[in-house]
């Protein structure tokens, strides 16, 4: 706690703050988070509020990412808008497009006299949140990548030795094998099937999920990810689907449930997934690189980031974003960031944290906890490897969502349903560029 007051003391002593206030002026942050991220989440407001008393940041929680998103919209549109909205990583387009609705956080925290430097943050997080200038328009918050959970304890009761190469898909697929046969009932499930199975499949492959640099480089983008290594590995999945190998959960976390309750020996998901299922899981598990398809020129590449940033919304007093400033400053201060990335799973956005972290033994003792940030800092980005940057990127993900439940199901083949994904995928597009000129 003495720690964390000295960070809030010294970035109101800059500047930000003169006089003595007679209240403390309320801050009002809406995110999404529940169970034992809203806990931690909760842990940082409280630490912060106790920490200083010009201040009090009020945090809520508006329903899932997509929920947090629309009732931030509707806020705004109302002028009953919060502060902070986090907002989650492919809502970045449609709050960048948000022109008068966002405050940048380059200008908040400039204007409070805030000492900011976003070269500070681990690259590939910074990459997404930045203009072309370098100039950071919202605070990188939580950011994961996903990897491949492994139940141990599943592994050896099918025979199977749980130190057994998983690196590639072909190696995962004769481990599923083996597990089905033995009676395993889950092989393999997953959270976030188009972010980990679609977005990061390509990006780890190093091809295009969409031109334009996947949108980096202009809202005249089209999506292309029904090339032949998405179809190869979709239709793979969708074998395994067919023989009880892979295991559908739903289009979120669903499956995690399972995960954590050792129902599954495989699970891809967020490197977040580590809070919950340290807490909760009786068995050993184990963290491993997300796998990639040997054979393919370049892979594996480098994984990109999901998660959320913080927006600031415009609207609102200079005293009332002095605060804001103070409470951001707060947020990616090396103790918290370092304390964040430790329990979560997130990645330490800044290269402070990471560094804290290392030096403290965390990663000696707590094998595997560093490979998201291995995965994501591997090999420097190329033009489809940093990022997704689309409109209307939510809608899109429902769409894709739909198209490989038909392919789950048995409806559809991969090559059928990814066209049409991209085929109704971009007429969301055309829409969104149309409406943004």
């Amino acid at each position: 706690m003495k720690k964390v007051k000295r960070i809030v003391s010294m970035v109101l002593m800059i500047g930000m703050f003169s006089g003595t206030a007679l209240s403390a002026t309320e801050i009002h942050w809406w995110h999404a988070f529940k169970g034992r991220l809203g806990t931690l989440l909760a842990e940082q407001v409280d630490q912060f509020n106790a920490a200083q008393s010009d201040y009090k940041v009020i945090q809520n929680r508006k329903g899932n990412y997509s929920e947090t998103l629309n009732a931030g919209i509707a806020a705004f549109r109302a002028k009953k808008h919060p502060h902070i909205l986090m907002v989650f990583e492919v809502g970045t387009a449609t709050m960048m497009a948000a022109k008068g609705a966002i405050k940048p956080m380059y200008k908040v925290m400039s204007e409070a006299g805030v000492k900011f430097d976003p070269d500070g943050f681990i690259g590939p997080v910074k990459g997404y949140y930045t203009t072309t200038t370098g100039e950071m328009l919202s605070m990188p918050y939580n950011s994961s990548t996903p990897v491949l959970w492994v139940n141990r304890d599943a592994f050896k009761k099918a025979g199977l030795n749980p130190d057994m190469d998983l690196s590639t898909w072909q190696k995962v697929g004769a481990a599923l094998d083996k597990l089905k046969s033995s009676g395993n009932k889950c092989p393999l499930t997953t959270a976030w099937q188009s972010w980990v199975h679609l977005e990061n499949l390509s990006a780890y492959h190093n091809v295009a999920f969409a031109t334009k640099e996947n949108g980096f480089a202009g809202m005249d983008t089209e999506l292309v990810f029904n090339g032949p290594v998405q179809i190869k590995h979709i239709q793979a999945m969708g074998n395994w689907a067919k023989e009880g190998k892979f295991i559908y959960a739903g289009r979120r976390n669903e499956g995690g449930k399972a995960f954590r309750a050792g129902e599954c020996a495989l699970y891809t998901e967020s490197s977040a997934g580590y809070a919950g299922i340290k807490k909760n899981a009786e068995f050993d598990f184990e963290i491993r690189h997300l796998p990639y398809w040997e054979g393919v020129k370049g892979a594996p590449q480098n994984t990109i980031i999901g998660g959320s940033s913080l927006w600031v919304l415009s609207g609102h007093s200079t005293k009332e974003y002095r605060g804001v400033a103070a409470f951001l400053s707060f947020l990616s201060s090396p103790v918290i960031q370092a304390a964040w990335h430790q329990n979560t799973g997130y990645l330490p956005v800044t290269l402070v944290a990471s560094q804290k972290t290392k030096k403290s033994g965390f990663y000696d003792s707590n094998p595997g906890t560093d490979i998201a940030g291995i995965q994501m800092t591997r090999k420097t980005p190329t033009s489809v490897s940093k990022g997704l940057r689309l409109g209307s990127f939510d809608q899109i993900r429902g769409m894709i969502d739909e198209e490989l439940e038909s392919v789950w199901s048995g409806k559809k083949t991969a090559k059928s349903a990814l066209n049409n994904a991209v085929k109704r995928g971009n007429v969301l597009l055309r829409r969104f560029e149309s409406s943004n000129r």
